[in-house]
Formats: C-alpha cells, structure tokens, sequence
C-alpha cells in the first residue's frame, strides 16, 4: 500500500470508493510513524437484536429454552466461534440486558424509535452501526436459532473474509410440493408450482429446494448503509436441517426444547459420561420448609417424583448422595428411606465432594450436582453437568448451565434426572460415530 505522508489528511481505501468520513483502519510501523499504512482485518461483529415486546411470547428471548435464556444458546455459538471481534445484544429491556452481560456479550441499548413494533430488523442494525464506526462487518444472529453451532458461524466468516462475499445468509433445504393458491370464492383449479403430478419424484431423487431459515444474515457495512443485507456479491449458506430450528414457527415450546436437547450446541467442553450426583437436601429434594411436631420432632417432605428420578439415576449406574448444610437428625434423613449416602452439618461442600470424588476415581466432568444456595456455587462451577431448581437463588442460577421450570421439592431432582439421561444419551452416539 501507499505510505502515507507527513501532515497528510487523506487515507488508503482498499474499497475504492468513498468511505462517507470513515476512514479504514491504519497502523504505522514503529519508525517515527512515517512507515507503510498496515491495514487491520475487518472488525466482524456479531449483533443479536432482542425487543423486550413480543406479540407471541412474552420476554420471549430470555425465557428458558431447555434450561438456558433463549439468548444464550445464540450467544454460547457466537462468542465459542472465535470469529468475532465483539459480540453484541440490542435491546431496549433491563431483563434481556442483564441476561446478555451474564453470557459475556456487550449491550447496546436500543432507542425508543427502533424499538417500535414497525421498526424493521435493519432499523435497528443501521442504528447499532451509527454508533460504531468500527464495525465493518454485521452479523446479524437471530435470538430465535437456538441450535446455531460455532462450526456454520466459522465457515461464513471464511466466505466473507477469504472469499470476498459481501453478504451471505442461512438457508436449508426443504423436500416440499408447492402448489398455486385459490382465492376463497373463485372457481379456479390449482396449479402445481414445482412438480410433475405425473411424476412425482421421490424424496431420495429430488434435490428440494432451498428456503431462508432465519438463523443469521451476514453483510458489510457498505451495503447495510444502502438499505441491503442481502446484495452485492451474494452467497447462502445450506445449514442441516436438525439445526434449523426457529422458534418464530416452532410455537410449541416442549417440541422445540426436545430439538434443542437433541440437537443444540453445549459449549466446548465435551461431555463425560456421568457417574456422581450429588444433590443439596435443602431446597432441591425438599422445598426448604421445616415442620416441627409437638414433641419437637423434625418433619421434612419431598415429591414422589423425585424418588423415582433418584431411583432410575440409580439403576443406570449412577451413584446418587446428598449434602446439607443444616444438622438434620439421623431419624429424619432414614424415614426418607432413599437409600442415599447423606451428609449434614457441611460447612466446606466442595471440600466433601472433592473427597466423594476422589474416593469414586472420577473426574470432575463425571460429576453432576444440583444446588439452590450461594454456598453450593463453587460445586456448580466444578461440575461436569450443574443444575438448579427454578427458585434458587440468583447466585446459583449464574452458575449453571440448566435452570429447571420445577422448583426445589417439587420435581426438580426428576427434570434434571431427564436432562442428564438425555445428554448421556448425546455422549454415547457420539462414541458410536
């Protein structure tokens, strides 16, 4: 490139073009400052776009898809990727930002304008870029993708930078007939739109056709600031059809997570398979209540369902036990007659189930522990798998990968019992492949 002179004000443009006052991204070597301009690589930041309304499903983006945030199952994909230089949620709701600060994204706070119901998704990008003239490169990542993995996110960023794609967006391909619509009243005759009736191919001899499946649209900032994120040289981007979901149409809730479940990116870390649960007594296999009789004796109760969530964790290999904080009597922990090594009176948890760890020869990734207190949040952090009952409290929730819709006492232990089969499940296909 061209060095720059002495007291000049003008600057190299790799795009040939105006760059409407926005100078490209310059550094000069280390002599006096008078080198060759280096260009920097392109700022490629990803962008999520999260409106506290929703028409549907209220706070929709960050209810708990499967244990997490909506939210952060996109944003787990973009920030593992690597291929960002910032990663950024906007939005005009305390809630969602709290939630994306919590997952490691920045937040850019939406204006009362953009956040309008006739506000369109590029309003908002347009607006997002007003403030940061740094960014070369949108990638706009729907909230409503949530088994995006980093893997789709890593190759469109080498189309864009290696390739020199302007724009690229996701697509998925879809075996469907398409046929004419008939006005409600008119005598017409449908029309087939992409098919011989004559000759219906079958499914393995068609190649389908392509369709947008929303899950992100990447394009650069010159063609954002002329209306457009699809143009210039333009590419899709053929996801799998089991990581396309999007919740705008899969409007049944327990469908979707069953397809997040199966389907879903978890982080980098690979699972092991799980041998330890351990699980608080307090507010997990009880609701926290204490009933004292007459005669001074303690009475706890849990859910029947718990004990059969601890009774299949057991027959499939997994030793179970529990941990208290509380002095419970001996008499009481043996009424509950679970058959589980009980422990009270802790003051160091991750002192005692580093001990049960060690004592079983597991590593920490072969250990799962369910809590509910700040004291339970070193545990949750070590664990392989960690989970809380929807009503624990805020500590423990920021410290764990599965947030339960059951609370503590009611269910809890049995929901997370299913979330850790399903994810052994994922292990051993993996292992089979």
């Amino acid at each position: 490139m061209d060095s720059l002179e002495k007291g000049s004000t003008s600057v190299c443009n790799p795009r040939g073009r105006s760059s409407r006052g926005r100078p490209p991204k310059l550094q000069r070597n280390s002599r006096g400052g008078q080198g060759r301009c280096v260009e920097k690589p392109p700022h490629l930041a990803a962008l999520i776009l999260a409106r506290g309304g929703s028409k549907g499903i209220p706070l929709k983006n960050i209810k708990h898809l499967a244990g997490v945030p909506l939210i952060g199952w996109v944003l787990r994909a973009a920030l593992d990727s690597g291929v960002f230089q910032s990663v950024w949620v906007s939005t005009d709701h305390d809630e969602i930002e709290n939630v994306a600060k919590q997952f490691g994204a920045q937040v850019h706070r939406r204006s009362s304008e953009a956040s309008k119901d006739s506000a369109t998704s590029l309003d908002a990008i347009i607006e997002f870029l007003n403030y940061h003239n740094e960014v070369d490169i949108i990638g706009n990542i729907q909230a409503t993708s949530p088994c995006l993995h980093p893997t789709d996110l890593q190759k469109v960023a080498e189309m864009i930078r290696e390739e020199g794609y302007d724009s690229v967006f996701s697509v998925v391909r879809r075996h469907q007939f398409r046929w004419s619509e008939i006005q409600k009243g008119v005598c017409e005759v449908t029309e087939p739109l992409n098919l011989n009736p004559a000759k219906r191919p079958r499914r393995q001899d068609w190649d389908g056709e392509l369709y947008e499946n929303g899950s992100f649209y990447f394009a650069k900032r010159h063609l954002i600031e002329m209306g457009y994120l699809q143009g210039g040289k333009m590419a899709y981007y053929e996801m799998r059809a089991e990581h396309s979901v999007d919740i705008d149409v899969d409007i049944d809730w327990p469908i979707a997570e069953q397809r997040v479940l199966r389907y879903g990116y978890f982080g980098k870390e690979k699972f092991k398979e799980i041998k330890l649960l351990v699980c608080n007594i307090d507010g997990c296999l009880t609701n926290g209540h204490i009933y004292v009789s007459g005669d001074q004796k303690e009475i706890i109760s849990y859910d029947v369902k718990d004990a059969i969530g601890i009774s299949l964790l057991k027959k499939s290999g997994i030793e179970v036990r529990f941990i208290s904080e509380r002095d419970c009597s001996q008499e009481t922990l043996s009424s509950l007659q679970l058959d589980c090594k009980m422990e009270v009176s802790v003051s160091d948890k991750l002192a005692l189930v580093d001990e049960w760890r060690k004592e079983m020869g597991l590593c920490w990734k072969e250990v799962a522990y369910l809590g509910n207190e700040v004291s339970d949040e070193e545990c949750l952090k070590r664990a392989g798998l960690n989970g809380v009952p929807a009503d624990a409290c805020s500590a423990a929730q920021k410290a764990v990968g599965y947030i339960c819709k059951c609370n503590g006492g009611r269910g809890a232990i049995r929901e997370f019992a299913e979330h850790i089969f399903l994810l052994m499940e994922k292990v051993n296909n993996s292992c089979q492949k």
